[in-house]
């Protein structure tokens, strides 16, 4: 998953500049750069860096630092092509020039504009040499070259190759003056890949310091370093400014997980709850969490209003777990007629007979004795109990209650067989053998 996020970014970021039209120049030049690379800082001259570069290269270069028109022509004419996705006619027009005649200039722009044409053939390690080429020839302006570098690393992205993708950004961050905070994230996931998390940290952090607004992706990737190191109390800020400027289902529920999980329920309650009042919550996991929290928190009405409500509107899985949840609920909230009949069809949901137990307890409860016993029949019928004893001992119990006395005493007995309800089993042997002693 976060490979495939980083090659997204690498061609949203790193390429897309490569589709713009054609400059206005007479010759098809390098992709657009990011912003602030190769500006200045408000006087519209270069930066001093690049000034003392472009110097250097104009020196080494001379005369020679221009296209001339006939080498402009042919890569106009290799660029007009390739705006028309005409990849293998433009590589022909390129093939037209003969390289070893081209000046320093001249070949660093042939190879900038065969990057464009490999990559249009889905050849992103071919673009990359041709870039890394256009570099060496050491003739491009500090702007050109600045623009060359991020491209490189926005292709390495793409290949996987995340420390060589880490090293061309520091190279462009070294002669930039004005970052963006699209590249300042793309860094920082280069390093996440590289599971360099403080390096990964330190570059979402700048992203967010100089977005503005911040953007989501580097609020997530900061996000997903603070979980992976399970530093949650730093973990929630991130949320909630994910919550306030990006307000989705999942920043909601996971800032509800996340107070959840350093145990402050009642905040987990509160965010869940407001996300539920805005209609997002539409997943049974989603439902049954927030059903969960209401009873911990002592709120059973509620939780069993919600729970009706998601089964009628299908948002909610009708088997044996749901039916007990909508029990629980209303047995919480003291409404024993409401609790009978979802726990009734939670126990013929269920694969063992423990839910048979529970509906037999209810039935005791309200002295509705035949249908206890029922209950418990199906309980043993179904199996699968952790202790047989109290099924045994409960149907003792139901039938005595329906002064079947004899059929009581065969029921205690078994239950007597089970060191978890001996001790009461025996004490209702003796009571009844008493009676019938006495009646006798």
């Amino acid at each position: 998953m976060r490979r495939r996020c980083v090659l997204a970014l690498a061609l949203a970021l790193g390429l897309a500049a490569w589709s713009g039209p054609a400059s206005a120049q007479g010759y098809a030049g390098a992709p657009e750069a990011p912003a602030g690379a190769g500006a200045g800082k408000g006087d519209g001259q270069p930066e001093k860096a690049k000034k003392t570069w472009g110097k250097r290269a104009e020196k080494k270069l001379g005369k020679t630092q221009t296209v001339r028109e006939r080498s402009g022509k042919r890569l106009n004419a290799a660029y007009e092509q390739i705006q028309a996705e005409r990849w293998d006619l433009a590589e022909a027009e390129l093939g037209k020039l003969r390289v070893g005649s081209l000046n320093a200039l001249e070949r660093a722009k042939y190879h900038q504009i065969y990057a464009l044409v490999a990559n249009g053939k889905k050849d992103p390690a071919g673009a990359r040499q041709h870039l890394e080429q256009a570099l060496a020839e050491n003739a491009l302006s500090p702007e050109d070259h600045a623009q060359t570098r991020y491209q490189i690393a926005g292709l390495f992205l793409g290949e996987s190759k995340w420390a060589e993708a880490v090293e061309h950004l520091n190279q462009w961050f070294a002669v930039t003056d004005n970052p963006t905070p699209a590249a300042y994230y793309i860094l920082a996931l280069a390093h996440y890949q590289l599971e360099d998390l403080d390096a990964s940290r330190k570059a979402a952090e700048k992203a967010i310091e100089i977005g503005n607004p911040p953007q989501e992706g580097p609020l997530q990737l900061l996000l997903a370093i603070r979980l992976t190191n399970r530093e949650y109390a730093e973990a929630g800020p991130v949320l909630l400014e994910l919550v306030q400027r990006y307000p989705k289902k999942i920043y909601w529920v996971q800032l509800s997980t996340l107070y959840g999980a350093q145990g402050d329920y009642e905040k987990a309650l509160v965010y869940l709850e407001l996300a539920h009042l805005q209609g997002m919550l539409t997943d049974d996991e989603e439902v049954r969490r927030l059903t969960q929290l209401l009873l911990a928190r002592d709120l059973p009405y509620p939780a069993a209003q919600l729970l009706e409500k998601a089964l009628q509107e299908k948002q909610l899985r009708e088997d044996a777990n749901s039916f007990e949840l909508l029990s629980t609920a209303w047995i919480q909230a003291r409404d024993f007629d409401k609790a009978l009949a979802p726990l009734e069809k939670a126990a013929e949901l269920s694969t063992d007979g423990k839910l048979y137990i529970r509906l037999a307890q209810v039935h005791l409860q309200r002295e509705e004795l035949e249908q206890a016993e029922v209950a418990l029949r199906n309980a043993l019928e179904k199996g699968g109990l952790p202790s047989p004893g109290d099924a045994q001992l409960l149907m003792g119990i139901a039938l005595f209650g329906q002064n079947r006395s004899h059929d009581a005493l065969s029921w205690f007995t078994r239950a007597r067989e089970h060191e978890q309800t001996r001790e009461e089993a025996e004490t209702w042997l003796k009571h009844i053998q008493q009676q019938i002693a006495a009646s006798g």
